[in-house]
């Protein structure tokens, strides 16, 4: 009887110790505490819209002083997450800039946590409706226009991780519906993973901010996946390529203009341009030693996703070009 004892609490003991470890791995590697919520001047509505048959919603934030000539900025969530989790991993910082520079931002909510974006290839755990997100997306812009008064033709969409492989879409999809789009976290699949067609008008400007140091969306081309067996979306080009692909199909001739300045220690910001005068621009924002995830201040993302650097503050750079694009 005290042999089986003695077994049973060396069980207990080593399930405990395992316990331990895997919580001090989780607090390591996953967790990260909340920026808190800053002090705004406007006000958080939540709201539906049936498209293609399915009911949609989305948050919407409308700082004090916006009206009809307002710029609306739909920013998207990545792969199941939901509105909620973008507003708190990038520290609330498109709310904070709104303030600043009166605009509206609307966090739309994916259908079952994942955007039907460009990739064919998907996860057994993904949703396989194929819900209409472009026309979701545009249809929320009218919404919002109607309900709250912004300018729909000053519409813009930011998109991290999975979201920002939806802004891909959009820039290709509906540049008629978005002035520009910032991309942050994905890159352009590979032909034989690229379902979007592109409009024949061209595209959208695009804005492509990717971390040199990215897990899971390689910042030189490759799968996209976390480490090898989850988050799996295929192939995707580099974000290089990805940029020169926006040039390409803008019929931007040339080399881009290049800058590189150092942001903080250890973190260089390399900026790519292709621009002939057009109304369309394309930027890539590379920054060396960067993670995944939207970079900002006031909030470090999981160490899981790889290095994250407070500078370049992500919303402002992503603000500074679409308020530079004209139409």
């Amino acid at each position: 009887m005290k042999k089986v004892l003695r077994g049973l609490r060396l069980i207990v003991y080593g399930l405990a110790g395992m316990i331990v470890v895997a919580a001090v791995l989780f607090s390591y590697f996953v967790y990260t505490p909340d920026s808190g919520m800053p002090h705004l001047s406007g006000t958080l509505t939540r709201g539906s819209i049936d498209v293609g048959g399915l009911s949609r919603t989305y948050v919407a934030y409308a700082p004090s002083g916006t009206g009809k000539y307002s710029p609306v900025v739909l920013v998207m969530h990545g792969a199941g997450e939901n509105a909620g989790r973008i507003r708190s991993e990038t520290g609330y910082g498109f709310e904070r800039l709104a303030d600043e520079r009166h605009f509206v931002v609307v966090y739309p909510n994916a259908y079952k946590g994942y955007w039907n974006a460009c990739g064919s290839v998907r996860e057994a755990s993904e949703n396989q409706v194929g819900a209409d997100d472009v026309s979701f997306l545009t249809e929320v812009v009218q919404k919002i226009a109607g309900d709250i008064g912004v300018d729909p033709r000053r519409a813009f969409a930011v998109g991290s991780s999975r979201g920002g492989f939806m802004a891909i879409r959009l820039a290709l999809e509906a540049p008629s519906s978005f002035r520009a789009v910032a991309v942050v976290s994905a890159n352009v699949h590979t032909p034989d993973n690229l379902k979007c067609k592109p409009s024949q008008t061209g595209t959208a400007s695009v804005l492509i901010m990717n971390g040199t140091q990215d897990p899971l969306v390689p910042f030189d081309g490759g799968n996209v996946s976390l480490l090898g067996f989850s988050y799996k979306y295929g192939r995707v080009l580099s974000s290089q390529k990805s940029a020169q692909y926006f040039a390409d199909l803008n019929h931007i001739a040339g080399p881009p203009a290049t800058n590189e300045t150092e942001v903080a220690a250890g973190v260089r910001v390399k900026r790519m341009t292709w621009h002939n005068g057009s109304n369309v621009e394309v930027e890539l924002v590379a920054i060396e030693g960067g993670g995944h995830g939207i970079p900002q201040p006031y909030r470090r993302h999981p160490r899981l996703l790889g290095p994250s650097p407070k500078e370049p503050n992500g919303p402002e750079v992503i603000w500074a070009f679409f308020e530079r694009q004209r139409r």
